[in-house]
């Protein structure tokens, strides 16, 4: 079968078109015809090597499909022929992959394949900042960085959805206008936006800040949050942070979390629940699904210069069939 396969760490280029041989299921496992797979950091942390994989590998941490193959004692609510999804695995990046079962999204039949792709990984990525990670009230202030992106323009609308008030960055017009389409109280560029949200919280600074760029924007993050407010360091687009002392949170007495999905999805009911729960607010108009770009699986690499780049907004979607 047609997939691109990871021999060693490297740039975009190493994401290539190899035939391998196909899967077939293990003993937990499934095997999906895979339609539509993700593009999303993680997929490029994998690539490079920042979170190993044993080589050689298929690259993709999420992916919709068919179910073509099911082991005996899988889930109750799995079938052979049905639509599923997956989060937080590999091999999202080839014709049909094999995954633990119990690991499978079924996907509602008024969700559409692109929309569910959409919806998955940054969708309950959305939903665990805004619900866990820290707890939107309303009139909370809220600054969600690179809102133009995948996870922030769906973090923009559902943070608006449960009353909150959104200070918005992004790097050009465009994307900030963008934003503002999709519900943000306020677009400002990267530079300086500590000054932006003094003036709209009347000085007492955040509730909370969900930061997916990382390096850029770490100090000034910390530094426009209110006293007992809440860093949400979820992504590093533009790198990781340096190490820095656990005094810098002392001024105000700062919360930080570092999270990661896999543990808002911890076993298999979690799982399920947060993706209906995920699907509830698109159906509500709590959540907007924005495709950002479109690629042929042949053009992977292409995919991850322009991700990397900065260059997209929304979601980006690997066309495999």
């Amino acid at each position: 079968m047609r997939a691109i396969q990871i021999t060693q760490p490297g740039g975009p280029e190493v994401l290539t078109i190899s035939e391998i041989e196909r899967p077939s299921a293990g003993p937990d496992q499934a095997v999906v015809e895979i339609s539509l797979a993700g593009v999303n950091f993680i997929d490029v942390y994998h690539r490079i090597g920042r979170y190993p994989k044993p080589l050689p590998f298929v690259p993709g941490a999420e992916g919709v499909g068919v179910i073509s193959e099911l082991c005996p004692d899988a889930p109750s609510d799995l079938r052979i022929g049905d639509r599923v999804g997956w989060v937080m695995s590999t091999g999202g990046y080839g014709e049909a992959v094999a995954l633990t079962a119990n690991t499978l999204i079924p996907l509602p039949d008024d969700i559409s394949d692109e929309d569910a792709l959409a919806l998955l990984l940054q969708g309950m990525t959305t939903h665990y900042l805004a619900h866990d990670s820290y707890t939107i009230t309303p009139g909370d202030v809220a600054v969600v960085h690179s809102a133009a992106g995948g996870v922030g323009l769906l973090l923009t609308r559902y943070v608006k959805s449960l009353g909150g008030v959104v200070v918005a960055t992004a790097s050009t017009p465009e994307k900030r206008a963008l934003a503002l389409a999709t519900g943000a109280d306020l677009a400002v560029p990267y530079e300086g936006f500590r000054d932006q949200v003094m003036e709209v919280s009347q000085g007492a600074g955040a509730h909370v800040v969900y930061d997916g760029v990382g390096k850029d924007t770490f100090d000034e993050s910390i530094a426009s949050l209110r006293r007992r407010g809440t860093m949400v360091l979820y992504g590093a687009a533009s790198g990781p942070v340096p190490a820095f002392e656990p005094t810098k949170l002392a001024v105000g007495s700062i919360f930080f979390t570092r999270p990661s999905l896999g543990d808002f999805v911890a076993n298999r009911l979690e799982l399920i629940w947060r993706a209906n729960e995920v699907f509830a607010a698109f159906r509500r108009g709590a959540m907007q699904v924005a495709i950002g770009g479109r690629y042929p699986l042949a053009s992977a690499s292409q995919a991850h210069i322009d991700l990397e780049g900065r260059k997209t907004t929304g979601k980006l979607v690997i066309q495999v069939r």
